[in-house]
């Protein structure tokens, strides 16, 4: 049996939130009020606790490749930060076995003065390593990173993307026992994150080492990891296999995420809004509410599904159903919708909606709502499909003819 090289006991992170009476105010209303009465008592004003992180424990052996699922604001984030001794726990305690290389925001682990070269270095100096080990690795870390020409710039210069490529570079090619990667990796390009993939698989498959990965990317999920544990409000909620981890907290509607940004090019002569979706037994479903100051006539609702490259996977609306949708005209209303077993990938989604008439568009939300879709296997027993293109189609083969 595989020792443990990850052991969380009880594991808990407070955090003080301090709220100023009367807002925080401007730097000269303040110095001006300090030099008028100086010895005055100052209203501290109210503190409330939040708690990231609370009563959390768990074990990973070595060589597992776990997923670390949960809505923004979970505790995933703060869980790593604490497992790579960025911040220290406020109750219970974190046992590692193996060095540590992390991957978490942009702007950790590397100091912005230093060239690329210097930090390639640095960090292989923290992890442990002699010069000569770390002159073993650079043209593999230069080579993957693909940033040679800018190695003796300052990464403070370095774009976003750059920057994650070299942190990536260095973090797994320095030969951790443990690696540790946040969403960070979303700033990459899709070919650079399908790169990335590829070597986390090499480093856990190959070298045995161990892996914790955070992602709302429910494909590069399932494609990667063998476990899932589920955070919600700073606990466990859920863990076990990666599929059944994922597939429970997409099926609560935990994943789902209101995202509504206010479009500059809104034509506000009505309004329609996105209020929920949910996935119940593996079916999509919508609900719309539309408010309009003067009654349409009849009012047409429309709703497209968007992959996480912005293309187009499908989309309907109600004047599409044919003669049987002809309701009376509204001005405000509730209408569901539903896409039973949808053919789609395991991804993440986006839904656009809106709103019209039979001659006139009177409002439309992008990316009303965000989803992941994990997609049902064709065969228990057999592995995720790879699937080509959007759609996770029930193809059939047989044969008619061999030799």
């Amino acid at each position: 049996m595989s020792a443990a090289a990850i052991t969380v006991e009880g594991l808990g992170k407070r955090y003080t939130l301090r709220h100023r009476a009367g807002g925080p105010g401007l730097l000269r209303d303040r110095l001006a009020n300090l030099l008028r009465a100086p010895f005055r008592r100052r209203d501290p004003g109210s503190r409330e606790e939040f708690w990231a992180l609370r009563d959390l424990s768990f074990e990973v052996k070595q060589g597992e490749v776990v997923g670390i699922i949960g809505r923004n604001g979970a505790g995933k984030s703060t869980l790593l930060k604490i497992l790579s001794r960025i911040t220290e726990p406020t109750t219970g305690r974190a046992i590692i076995q193996g060095r540590v290389a992390s991957l978490l925001e942009v702007g950790t682990g590397f100091h912005g003065e230093l060239t690329g070269r210097e930090n390639i270095f640095l960090n292989g100096a923290i992890l442990g390593m002699t010069r000569r080990e770390i002159r073993a690795k650079f043209d593999e870390i230069v080579a993957f990173s693909e940033v040679e020409k800018f190695l003796d710039t300052p990464v403070k210069f370095y774009s976003s993307g750059m920057y994650v490529r070299l942190a990536f570079a260095v973090a797994a090619h320095l030969e951790p026992e443990i690696l540790i990667v946040d969403e960070v990796l979303a700033v990459g390009d899709a070919a650079f994150q399908k790169k990335c993939l590829g070597k986390m698989r090499e480093v856990a498959t190959g070298q045995g080492r161990t892996v914790l990965f955070v992602s709302h990317n429910s494909s590069a999920l399932l494609d990667l990891c063998e476990r899932g544990i589920w955070l919600q409000q700073g606990r466990r909620a859920g863990d076990g296999p990666i599929r059944e981890t994922l597939s429970t907290y997409l099926q609560t509607g935990s994943a789902m995420q209101r995202e509504f940004a206010v479009a500059s090019d809104r034509p506000g002569i009505a309004s329609v809004e996105l209020d929920s979706a949910a996935l119940q037994a593996g079916n999509l479903r919508f609900r719309v509410t539309f408010r309009s100051p003067t009654p349409l006539r009849p009012p047409v609702v429309g709703l497209i599904v968007y992959n996480k490259l912005g293309q187009p996977v499908c989309g309907a609306n109600t004047r599409m159903t044919g003669p049987e949708w002809q309701p009376a005209p509204a001005s405000a209303g509730t209408i569901a919708a539903a896409i039973e077993s949808p053919p789609l990938q395991s991804d993440s989604y986006r839904v656009s909606v809106w709103l019209g008439d039979a001659g006139q568009d009177y409002d439309h939300q992008a990316d009303a709502l965000s989803f992941d879709y994990v997609a049902p296997h064709f065969h228990p027993k057999s592995p995720p499909p790879e699937v080509i293109g959007p759609l996770n189609l029930p193809w059939k083969w047989s044969w008619e003819d061999r030799a």
